[in-house]
C-alpha cells in the first residue's frame, strides 16, 4: 500500500496533530490499570498483559501512522492487532475496559485518515474502517456479558472517537496540501515574473545597442570626411544611450513598453540611421490591452531588420488586428528561431494571438503579428 510522506503537520500554527500529542489518550488505560492494581481483573497477569500490549500497539499505530517513511501497511496490522487486543480485554474483563475503546477509536482515526481517498469522493475507507473497529467493540461488550447501555456506550464511543479523529487529520492534511500548493504556485509565478522581465530587458537593451552600433559604425566611416556631421552622430549615440537608460529604469519599475505609436516613431529613425527607407502605414489605433504588445513587436522586428537583413526598404503596417513588418533584404541571417523572436512569439500567444516569421517567397524577411488567430 503505497503513501506519500506524511506533510510537516507542526508547520500550521503548531496545531496540527500528531504521533506525539495523540499519544496522550493512552492515559485513559488508567482505568484498567487500575483493576490490576487492586486485583479485581483475574487472572491479573493477563490483565496486566493485555493492558501494556494495548498501550504498546496504540503508541506503534500512532508513529507508524505518522511516519511517512513506513508503509500504511503496518499501521493498519498494528490497529487490526489493537483491535483484537481490545475486544479480547472487553469480552473477558469488562468493566473499566470500555474505557479503552477511546484509545481504539483514536488509534483507528489516525490511520484511516492517512489512506488515500478513492476518487470517486466516497469514503469507503473511512466509513470501513471505523465501521469494522466498531462492531467489534460492540460485538466484545456484548460477549463480555454487559448490559444494553454498556453495549451501546461502546458502540458510541468508539465510532465517535474514529470519526472526529479521522475527520481531523485529513483536516489537517488538505490544509497542509493546499499551503504546498499556493507556495508552488507562488514559485511559478515568481518564475514566469522572471521570464517576463528577462524578455523585457532583451528587447529594450537589444533593440537599443543595435542603433548605437550601426551609429558608432557610421561616425567612425565619417569622423575623417565630416567631423561635424561626426559630432552629431556622436551626440545622436548620447540620446539613444540616455534613452535607453531610462527605459533600463522603467522596466525595473514594471514598465512593460511604450506603445505602437512610440515605436513607430522610433523605428524610422532606426531605420534611417541604418540606411534603410522606412515605409510605415498605420490604420486606425490598436486596442489598448494590445498597444504595449505591438510596440514590442515593432522594436523586435526592426531590430532583426537592422541587425541581419542588409535591406534597402522595411515596410510596417498596421491594419485590421494585423501587424507586419516587410524588409527586401537577404533573409540568410534572419534569427528566425533566436531568443527575441521566441520571447515575442510567447507573448502574443499569451495574449490569444500568433506570430508569423520567416523568409518571403520573393525574397526578404517578413514578420507577422495577428491579435486573433486565424479561424
Amino acid at each position: 500500500m503505497r503513501r506519500r510522506p506524511p506533510p510537516d503537520l507542526a508547520r500550521i500554527d503548531g496545531s496540527g496533530p500528531d504521533a506525539r500529542g495523540l499519544s496522550v489518550w493512552v492515559l485513559v488505560l488508567a482505568w484498567p490499570a487500575s483493576d490490576v492494581v487492586s486485583g479485581s481483573a483475574r487472572p491479573r497477569w493477563a490483565a496486566a498483559l493485555l493492558v501494556a500490549l494495548v498501550a504498546v500497539l496504540f503508541v506503534a499505530a500512532l508513529r507508524t501512522a505518522f511516519d511517512g517513511r513506513r508503509p500504511l501497511r503496518a499501521a493498519v496490522l498494528l490497529l487490526a492487532a489493537q483491535t483484537a487486543a481490545t475486544g479480547t480485554a472487553i469480552a473477558w474483563f469488562g468493566g473499566h475496559w470500555l474505557s479503552a475503546l477511546g484509545v481504539l477509536g483514536v488509534a483507528t482515526g489516525a490511520v484511516i485518515g492517512h489512506l488515500p481517498r478513492p476518487r470517486g469522493g466516497l469514503e469507503v475507507p473511512m466509513f470501513a474502517g471505523v465501521g469494522g473497529v466498531t462492531a467489534v467493540a460492540t460485538g466484545s461488550a456484548w460477549l463480555g456479558g454487559l448490559g444494553t447501555g454498556a453495549v451501546v456506550a461502546a458502540a458510541w464511543t468508539t465510532l465517535t472517537a474514529g470519526l472526529v479523529t479521522t475527520i481531523v487529520v485529513r483536516l489537517f492534511l488538505v490544509i497542509t496540501l493546499l499551503r504546498d500548493a499556493r507556495e508552488e504556485l507562488a514559485s511559478a509565478a515568481v518564475e514566469r515574473e522572471r521570464l517576463r522581465f528577462s524578455r523585457d530587458l532583451h528587447d529594450l537593451l537589444g533593440h537599443t545597442l543595435s542603433l548605437m552600433v550601426v551609429q558608432a559604425q557610421a561616425v567612425r566611416r565619417i569622423a575623417e570626411r565630416d567631423p561635424a556631421l561626426a559630432a552629431r552622430q556622436a551626440a545622436d549615440i548620447e540620446s539613444v544611450g540616455r534613452d535607453a537608460l531610462g527605459e533600463v529604469r522603467q522596466a525595473v519599475a514594471g514598465y512593460r513598453g511604450r506603445g505602437l505609436a512610440a515605436e513607430l516613431d522610433a523605428a524610422r529613425s532606426a531605420l534611417a540611421a541604418a540606411g534603410i527607407e522606412p515605409v510605415v502605414r498605420r490604420s486606425g489605433d490598436p486596442p489598448p490591452a494590445a498597444d504595449a504588445l505591438l510596440g514590442w513587436a515593432v522594436r523586435e522586428g526592426v531590430t532583426n531588420v537592422v541587425r541581419h537583413s542588409g535591406a534597402r526598404t522595411c515596410e510596417i503596417t498596421w491594419e485590421d488586428d494585423v501587424l507586419s513588418i516587410v524588409d527586401d533584404g537577404s533573409a540568410a541571417g534572419a534569427p528566425s528561431g533566436g531568443h527575441g523572436l521566441r520571447g515575442l512569439r510567447e507573448r502574443v500567444a499569451d495574449a490569444g494571438g500568433s506570430l508569423t516569421a520567416g523568409p518571403r517567397p520573393g525574397g526578404g524577411f517578413a514578420l507577422t503579428v495577428r491579435l486573433r488567430e486565424a479561424p
